[in-house]
C-alpha cells in the first residue's frame, strides 16, 4: 500500500482548486446566496493558531454550504492600517507601507497552505487608496448628514507619544506602549454620532437570534439606556439666594432625600466658576488630568474631591443644604457632567462621603427592617425595599417613589424624566501617520472646508519621517500646505487620520463589489450579498467592532448606500488557543520547542538538559513565548492535521489548549482513514452501483448508521458544533473499519459508507478528502460534488430497546417490538429473569410503562 504523502497532496488539490476558481463566486450567480465571513486579520508578518482557528471554522461553513447547493461568497482582506506599522517604521528604518505589503505576501502563501476556500478574486486591503478614497466619500457624505462633526473633547494623551490614545490603549494609568502616565487634554476632534442611533441599535438586537446572547447582553451594557431624571439644583450665593444652577441627571430619584453631596466634572464650566480661585484647584484638576478617560481607569483610582466651599439648596428640604465637590471620578462626557451623591445607596458614594465626613442617610430600606434602626456603615445598600425618611415618599416603593419625585421637579419646572444613553460619539481622530486622511481643509478665512470629491482620495504622502514624536503628517513640510477649495487661500490640510474601527466598519460590504472604482460598491450588488450569513470571530470585539459596524450600515442606509440596516444576521464567537508556558530557573520564558519532556513527564531545557517549570495553559501569547507557529505544524503534519486538531479537540465556542498530543492523534487519524480506504477499495463494486435488496442485516445495520450519521453531522455542523460533527464521523469510520461480510453484494453497502464518510469529512479536512475520492473512482472533483442525502426510511427501527426500573432504578433493559402495546410490555418487563429476582419476596404496588422509553416497577 502506498503512503499517503501529505506534502504533495496538500499541494496538488489546492492547484486544482486554483486552476478551476472552484471558490469564485460570481454576481450574477441564480442560486440562493450564503455569505460567511471572519474577521479579516492584521497583516503582522505571521498567522498564529488563533487564527488558523477562526479561519478554519469559517472554511468548514463556507464548503458545506457551498455543498448544499448555496453560491457562497466567503471573501478575505487585510485590515491593513494601524501603529505596528508606524512602530516597524521606527524600529526597523522601514516605511510602513513596504513592511505591510511584505506581510500581506507571507500570510496570503500561508492562508492559502491551509487550503482555505477564500475568493482571492475579491481581496482587499485597506490601506490601499482605491479602498480608502470610498471611505472619505462617505465621511463627507456623513458631514452633510450631519452625522460627522468637530469638537474640543477630553482625551487621553500621551506626553512621549505625542498622539492621542484609545481608552483601551491605556493600561495602569499609562500608555501602553510608552509606559509613562496619561493625561487629559482638550483636543480638536473628528466625531461621527453613533448617538443618533442609540434606540435603533438596541431595538435592532432583538432582530439578531442568531448572535450569542451574551454578546447582545454587552452590546445592550455598552449603549446603556437609562431611564430617569434630570434636573437643576440651585447654588446658594452669598446672599442666600439660588441664582445659579447645577443640573443632574440620576436613574435613581427616588433616593433624592438621601442626598449628602454634589459632585462635578473636573472639567465642568461651573468647576471653575465655584472653585477656580481658590487655592490648590489647580492642582487638584491636574492630578485628575493623570487619570485615563476610560470608566476602568476611574473605577481603579482612589476617589478624591475638591470643596468648592459651596452649597446647593435641597428641593424639597428647606433647611437642608448640600455641600458641592469638583471629583476626579465624574467625566463631562458621562450624563450632564454633575451628580448628586446618596452614600447610603451607591458603593462609590459611599467610599466618598467616609473619606469626607459627609452624612449617610438610608431612604430604602429592606423588608423587615426597622428604619428606625437600619443603619449603613463600610457598604451601601442598593437592594429592594420602602422609602423612608423621605417625607411625602414615606412606604413607597421604589418605582412608585422614582415616578412622584420626577412629577414633582417637573410640578416645580425644574427639571424633566428623560432617557440618557451610556452611548457617547464615536471619536474618530488619531495623531497618526499610517491611517486614513481626514479629507478636510482648515482656512482662516472659510473655517473647515470639506475636500471636494472629484480631488479624492487624499493619499497619504510616501516622503515621511519618524525621527520626532507625534504625528509624521504634522511635521510633514509640504503635505499639509494647500489652497482652500472655498477660496482660493493658502490653507492648511487636515493632519489627523481615522481610528482604524473605521475601515473594519465596512469592509464586508466592500466585498460584494471590489473592484468598483466609481463607488464603494453596487446597490444592487451589495444587496445582492448583505447581510452576512455566518459572521466569526473572537468575542472581544463584541462591543466596539461589531457595534460601529451596526452603525455603519444605518449610516450608510440613511445615505442612500444601501437598504440593509443589520451587517450580520448570524454571528459566532470563537475560543481562545492556549498552551502550556514554560520557565527556566532564571524566570526566563521558554519557546515550546526550547523544551522536551522525558518519559517520566519531567520537563527539561532541550540545549543543556536543566529543570523546567511549567506553568497553566492560558492565551498564547509572544511576550510569554507560549506560541506554536502554524506553518511549523504544517511542515510537519500537514494542513487537515492542523484543521481537524483545532476541530476536533473542544467545542468551538471554548478554549482548546494546544498539546503535541492533541495533533499527533489527528496526524494518526488521517493515516487511519487513508489506509481504511486503500485496503478496501479493491473489493467495491464500481461508482454508482445500486445497492441490491438482498443485503444482509449486518449491511442493513450499517446502512442505518451511514445514514444517522448524514443527520447528525449536517446538524452538528449547522450547530456549529464541530467536535460532535467530527465524533460522529469517527464513529461512522470504526463501523466501517469493522465491517465484515462474505455477501458480495454487502460491499455495495461498504462503498456508500465509505463516499458517504468521504463527503462529510471534506468541509474540515478537504485535501485528503479529495484524494479518497478520487481513489473511490470518481471523476469530478469533492469540490463540485454536493453533499449527501439522508433517507429516513432506513432510520425506522422494528424493535426498541429500554430500561427496567424498581423503584426508580435501573435493574435490567428489554428488548421489544417498537410498536408494542402496554400489556406486552409490562409482560415482557416482568418475566425478565433478572427483574423476576428483584422482586421476589416484594409485593409489587404498582407497574408504570412510558412507551418506547422506560419501565418502572414499584415495589415494597
Amino acid at each position: 500500500m502506498t503512503r499517503y504523502n501529505i506534502k504533495e497532496a496538500e499541494k496538488k488539490w489546492q492547484k486544482l482548486w486554483d486552476e478551476r476558481q472552484s471558490f469564485v463566486v460570481p454576481d450574477d450567480c441564480t442560486k440562493e446566496k450564503c455569505y460567511v465571513l471572519e474577521q479579516f486579520p492584521y497583516p503582522s508578518g505571521r498567522l498564529h493558531m488563533g487564527h488558523v482557528r477562526v479561519y478554519t471554522l469559517g472554511d468548514v461553513a463556507a464548503r458545506y454550504q457551498k455543498a448544499k447547493g448555496y453560491s457562497v461568497l466567503h471573501p478575505m482582506g487585510w485590515d491593513a492600517f494601524g501603529l505596528p506599522a508606524e512602530n516597524a517604521a521606527i524600529e526597523k528604518n522601514e516605511h510602513p507601507a513596504k513592511w505591510t505589503y511584505a506581510n500581506i505576501a507571507i500570510m496570503r502563501e500561508q492562508l492559502k497552505s491551509l487550503g482555505f476556500s477564500f475568493d482571492w478574486n475579491r481581496e482587499i486591503a485597506t490601506c490601499h487608496p482605491e479602498y480608502y478614497k470610498h471611505e472619505q466619500k462617505m465621511f463627507l457624505d456623513f458631514y452633510k448628514k450631519d452625522l460627522a462633526y468637530r469638537k474640543e473633547s477630553v482625551v487621553n494623551w500621551d506626553p512621549v507619544e505625542n498622539t492621542v490614545l484609545a481608552n483601551e490603549q491605556v493600561v495602569d494609568g499609562c500608555g501602553w506602549r510608552s509606559g509613562v502616565p496619561v493625561e487629559r487634554r482638550k483636543l480638536n476632534q473628528w466625531f461621527l454620532k453613533i448617538t443618533n442611533y442609540a434606540e435603533d441599535l438596541l431595538e435592532g438586537l432583538k432582530t439578531l437570534p442568531n448572535w450569542p446572547e451574551k454578546v447582545r447582553i454587552m452590546q445592550e451594557n455598552w449603549i446603556g439606556k437609562s431611564e430617569g431624571l434630570q434636573f437643576k439644583w440651585g447654588v446658594v450665593g452669598a446672599d442666600g439666594q439660588t441664582n445659579e444652577q447645577i443640573e443632574v441627571f440620576t436613574t435613581r430619584p427616588d433616593t433624592i432625600f438621601g442626598a449628602s453631596f454634589v459632585a462635578l466634572a473636573p472639567d465642568h464650566p461651573m468647576a471653575q466658576k465655584l472653585a477656580g480661585d481658590k487655592p490648590g484647584f489647580d492642582a487638584f484638576v491636574q492630578q485628575c488630568q493623570s487619570i485615563g478617560t476610560s470608566e476602568a481607569a476611574i473605577e481603579q483610582a482612589e476617589k478624591l474631591g475638591f470643596d468648592t466651599g459651596h452649597t446647593v439648596q435641597h428641593p424639597f428640604v428647606a433647611d437642608r443644604q448640600l455641600p458641592v465637590y469638583v471629583a476626579n471620578f465624574i467625566l463631562m462626557d458621562y450624563g450632564t457632567g454633575a451628580i448628586f451623591g446618596v452614600p447610603a445607596h451607591d458603593q462609590r458614594d459611599c467610599d466618598f462621603a467616609h473619606k469626607y465626613n459627609l452624612p449617610l442617610r438610608p431612604v430604602v430600606i429592606p423588608e423587615g427592617e426597622d428604619p428606625d434602626h437600619f443603619v449603613i456603615d463600610k457598604e451601601a445598600y442598593n437592594g429592594p425595599g420602602k422609602l423612608a425618611n423621605s417625607e411625602f415618599l414615606d412606604g413607597m416603593s421604589v418605582e412608585d417613589a422614582k415616578k412622584t419625585i420626577i412629577a414633582k421637579i417637573e410640578e416645580q419646572d425644574t427639571g424633566f424624566g428623560t432617557i440618557q444613553y451610556r452611548l457617547r460619539d464615536w471619536g474618530v481622530s488619531r495623531q497618526r501617520y499610517w491611517g486614513c486622511p481626514v479629507p478636510f481643509v482648515h482656512c482662516a478665512e472659510c473655517g473647515i472646508v470639506p475636500v471636494p470629491e472629484d480631488q479624492l482620495p487624499v493619499i497619504l504622502p510616501e516622503d515621511v519621517t519618524f525621527d520626532k514624536p507625534g504625528n509624521p503628517l504634522e511635521h510633514h513640510p509640504t503635505w499639509k500646505k494647500v489652497d482652500c477649495p472655498a477660496c482660493g487661500k493658502e490653507a492648511r490640510r487636515e493632519t489627523d487620520t481615522f481610528d482604524t474601527f473605521f475601515e473594519s466598519s465596512w469592509y464586508f460590504a466592500r466585498y460584494a463589489d471590489p473592484r468598483n472604482e466609481n463607488s464603494a460598491f453596487d446597490k444592487n450588488k451589495v444587496e445582492r450579498w448583505l447581510p452576512v450569513d455566518q459572521y466569526i470571530g473572537g468575542v472581544e470585539h463584541a462591543v466596539l467592532h461589531l457595534l460601529y459596524s451596526r452603525f455603519f450600515t444605518r449610516a450608510l442606509k440613511d445615505c442612500g448606500y444601501l437598504d440593509t440596516a443589520e451587517p450580520f444576521a448570524g454571528l459566532f464567537t470563537q475560543g481562545m488557543i492556549t498552551h502550556e508556558t514554560y520557565q527556566d530557573s532564571d524566570g526566563k520564558w521558554l519557546n515550546p520547542t526550547e523544551i522536551e519532556k522525558s518519559e517520566g513527564g519531567v520537563c527539561l531545557t532541550e540545549k543543556d538538559q536543566k529543570p523546567v517549570k511549567v506553568g497553566p495553559s492560558i492565551k498564547m501569547s509572544k511576550s510569554k513565548k507560549n506560541v506554536v507557529d502554524p506553518e511549523e505544524i504544517i511542515k510537519a503534519y500537514g494542513a487537515d492535521s492542523a484543521r481537524l486538531f483545532i476541530l476536533s479537540d473542544s467545542p468551538p465556542e471554548r478554549d482548546l489548549e494546544w498539546t503535541a498530543s492533541g495533533i499527533e492523534g489527528a496526524w494518526r487519524y488521517i493515516n487511519k482513514l487513508y489506509r481504511l480506504i486503500a485496503e478496501a477499495k479493491g473489493s467495491l463494486p464500481a461508482p454508482g452501483t445500486t445497492i441490491p435488496d438482498n443485503i444482509g442485516e449486518d449491511a442493513a445495520a450499517l446502512r442505518c448508521v451511514i445514514h444517522k450519521t448524514i443527520i447528525g453531522v449536517t446538524t452538528d455542523i449547522e450547530a456549529f458544533h464541530m467536535n460532535k460533527a467530527v465524533a460522529k464521523i469517527r464513529e461512522l469510520s470504526n463501523a466501517l473499519g469493522d465491517f465484515k461480510s462474505d455477501n458480495n453484494d454487502d460491499f455495495c453497502v461498504l462503498r456508500e459508507g465509505l463516499e458517504t464518510l468521504v463527503m462529510l469529512m471534506n468541509p474540515m479536512i478537504p485535501h485528503l478528502a479529495e484524494d479518497l475520492w478520487l481513489q473511490l473512482g470518481h471523476d469530478i472533483p469533492l469540490v463540485d460534488t454536493a453533499w449527501p442525502q439522508a433517507d429516513k426510511t432506513l432510520l425506522k427501527t422494528d424493535t426498541v430497546t429500554i430500561g427496567v426500573q424498581i423503584n426508580g432504578k435501573v435493574r435490567a433493559t428489554i428488548t421489544l417490538p417498537a410498536d408494542a402495546d402496554q400489556k406486552t410490555t409490562e409482560d415482557t418487563a416482568l418475566a425478565d429473569p433478572g427483574i423476576q429476582k428483584a422482586v421476589e419476596g416484594k409485593k409489587i404496588r404498582k407497574v408504570i410503562v412510558v412507551p418506547g422509553r422506560i419501565v418502572n416497577v414499584v415495589v415494597s
